[in-house]
């Protein structure tokens, strides 16, 4: 087929992508990835040549801001609606969907959604189907139908709750019938639905429907649909809520991660600390979220601490775990009043949002934009919830229904066709020395294997560039000067506040130098043993506090050296501080496995390729003493080992990665040579 006769150069389908990409670029449109769009257009069959009516609709999870033509399932539109008699014929709908790819036109493009024969059943040749906070306001409203006709009139029509598929499609084809005049449908606790015979008047009509709906919040509402402010619930200072979201961090994501690892992300918008601060907020909350987008995301219901945000922290701490142990029970209770003998099996039962009057909102998900999407759509929610109680009462979906599509089948469908997570996924890690050689190998390796990373390094400006290159979305940069205690405690405040916690601290940071006994001046010894020694046991200690207070254990690894067994020549201060760090690995692996901590070591030699101790007077050093030139000091230590190899910082991030994914679960103590084969440094 010549490019121009490809249905992505179609001028229908062209138009159709610049429209969705606005709508969803409009958080008063639509939220993260929420909605669906389609154009019915007529294309060559590839085969054949014959004339064919084409449906090109959004397919199953993409996003509408970024929509692009791979993001298009292209169907014939004909097969699409002959699936109605199948199913007069007695075929289930949701068994159906399988249908979708034999309607594939050509290469059919993306993986169909649910979504549709809502856009297929519909005569019109666009069609916008949308989750604008304004409308759900109205569709999630005790007497929503009511004020769809107050607000709309004629225009559009209220439909009752139907999940997706096949049946809503045809309910609209119905509607759509008896209703000639209508230009689009309110679905009850869902959405809008809305259609035009161009792109520019489907756009036009969904954007008109939109603002209609806010103007009627607007004029129709009372002042504060939350009820009065509580004075004890009233927000802190921006520093204080930093304060204390930053103390509260580990316990949140310890209670967030019970089930699986989650990565958090901390929120306080105005819009969640005026909810939050309202006399209405606990009871609005626990009726949870309205529409399927909403809870697919946020679950059902948020955990809410109700206590003030002046109470004393340790009586808060101890509240959100009791909390937590409700929130589990009544999660099993629902579950099981609600679940057929076929179900799936209950997913886990802990929060996804959780919620501090006076400070914020902690939201978790499997990574950092699974984590703020979720609070994003609670956001949504919130809004939600005001527009409904402005104008009626908020009235969500029934907890039965809600159950029907959290474990409809069609989305367990989805979920196994997902990869199983990776062993980081959800973790979070902080490595120190990470700007460049070991640090930076472990890092990057971490961060390709699914965890986010802290750079944590001295160097500000290089931990900064790593992280931009690995994304900073998964990475943060911090200044960390490993000697310094509050320096140490202000790079552990940052990652709780950026990812909620951590799962792993990698000791990495170092400096060397060498010297023979006589000429080793006690600040040289105090500066190798303030970085290495004392650096290696203030960040255990950070670490291990936080570890703590999450309860869900973790893993300490020091990256030591062959130096710290073999008695070598003119070393004495580093390879006295070196020993000092590998007893620490023994004496924190006894005292800390009662927590599910585990500590462990790698023991490299000769890393000289990027790294940054290996220059300058180190490098001259080493060389001499070995009686090489400084270029060749990697192949000189190669040639020593029993494997004859250069070691490279990637070795020894493939060591950290072994002995931190669960292959050695049941390892503590341990110190792992990476040096290529050192007799001398073999442990005995």
């Amino acid at each position: 087929m010549c490019d121009d006769k490809l249905p992505h150069m179609d001028p229908e389908v062209e138009a159709l992508l610049a429209r969705s990409r606005r709508l969803g670029a409009d958080k008063r449109a639509t939220n993260f990835g929420g909605g669906n769009s389609s154009a019915k257009l007529v294309l060559d069959d590839p085969i054949t040549g014959e004339p064919t009516r084409v449906l090109a609709v959004k397919g199953s999870g993409g996003n509408l801001a970024t929509l692009t033509a791979s993001g298009l399932a292209f169907l014939v539109l004909d097969r699409v609606l002959a699936l109605e008699a199948i199913h007069a014929r007695g075929t289930h709908e949701d068994d159906i969907v399988e249908l979708y790819a034999l309607c594939r036109f050509g290469a059919g493009g993306a993986v169909p959604s649910i979504d549709t024969p809502m856009h297929a059943f519909v005569a019109a040749t666009h069609v916008d189907h949308l989750h604008p906070d304004s409308v759900i306001a109205l569709a999630a409203s005790a007497d929503g139908n009511q004020l769809v006709a107050e607000c709309y009139g004629n225009e559009i029509g209220w439909l009752d709750w139907r999940r997706p598929g096949l049946e809503l499609g045809l309910t609209l084809r119905d509607f759509q019938l008896a209703h000639p005049a209508a230009k689009g449908a309110m679905l009850g606790g869902h959405g809008l639905i809305c259609w035009g015979d161009t792109s520019r008047e489907c756009e036009e009509t969904s954007l008109a429907l939109i603002r209609r709906a806010e103007q009627f919040l607007a004029d129709r509402g009372v002042s504060e649909p939350f009820g009065p402010v509580l004075p004890v619930m009233h927000p802190l200072s921006s520093a204080d809520r930093r304060r204390e979201a930053i103390a509260l961090a580990p316990a949140v994501r310890g209670i967030a991660s019970a089930d699986r690892p989650m990565v958090g992300h901390f929120s306080d918008a105005p819009v969640v600390l005026d909810f939050l601060s309202r006399e209405a907020a606990p009871g609005l909350a626990s009726l949870g979220t309205s529409c399927p987008d909403h809870f697919l995301r946020t679950k059902l219901t948020p955990l809410l601490l109700d206590m003030p945000p002046t109470a004393p922290r340790d009586r808060r701490i101890s509240r959100l775990r009791e909390l937590h142990m409700a929130y589990r029970a009544a999660y099993t209770a629902y579950y099981d009043a609600n679940a057929a003998a076929d179900s799936p099996p209950m997913r886990g039962g802990d929060p996804v949002i959780v919620l501090l009057p006076g400070v914020g909102m902690w939201s978790f998900g499997p990574d950092p934009q699974g984590a703020r999407v979720a609070g994003d759509f609670y956001v949504n929610a919130i809004n939600v919830i005001r527009g409904a109680e402005v104008v009626s009462t908020y009235a969500p979906l029934p907890d039965a229904e809600k159950f029907r599509v959290e474990y409809w089948e069609l989305e367990e469908r989805k979920l196994r066709l997902k990869p199983a997570p990776g062993p980081f996924e959800g973790r979070i890690a902080l490595v120190t020395g990470a700007a460049s050689g070991i640090g930076r190998a472990i890092a990057e390796r971490l961060v390709s294997e699914g965890a986010c990373v802290i750079v944590a390094d001295l160097d500000l400006e290089g931990a900064e560039k790593v992280a931009a290159e690995l994304g900073t979305e998964r990475a943060l940069a911090v200044f960390v000067d490993v000697s310094d205690e509050g320096s140490v405690d202000a790079a552990f405040e940052m990652a709780a506040l950026r990812f909620g916690g951590l799962d792993l601290v990698v000791n990495n940071a170092g400096v060397a130098a060498a010297a023979a006994l006589v000429d080793t001046t006690a600040g040289e010894w105090d500066r190798l043993h303030r970085v290495l020694a004392r650096g290696s046991f203030l960040v255990s200690r950070a670490a291990t506090r936080l570890l703590i207070e999450q309860g869900r254990g973790g893993d300490l690894v020091y990256i030591v050296s062959k130096n710290a067994v073999v008695a070598g020549p003119e070393n004495v201060a580093y390879g006295a501080a070196k020993a000092d760090q590998a007893h620490q690995v023994r004496l924190l692996a006894a005292e800390l496995g009662e927590h599910g901590i585990r500590v462990n070591g790698v023991n490299p030699d000769g890393v000289v390729q990027g790294s940054r101790i290996f220059t300058g007077d180190w490098l001259d050093q080493r060389a001499a003493a070995h009686g090489v030139e400084p270029d060749q000091l990697g192949k000189f230590y190669a040639g020593r080992t029993v494997l004859g190899r250069e070691v490279l910082p990637e070795h020894v991030a493939d060591a950290v990665v072994v002995l931190t994914s669960g292959q050695l679960s049941r390892t503590t103590g341990l110190l792992v040579p990476v040096d290529g084969g050192i007799a001398s440094a073999f442990l005995r």
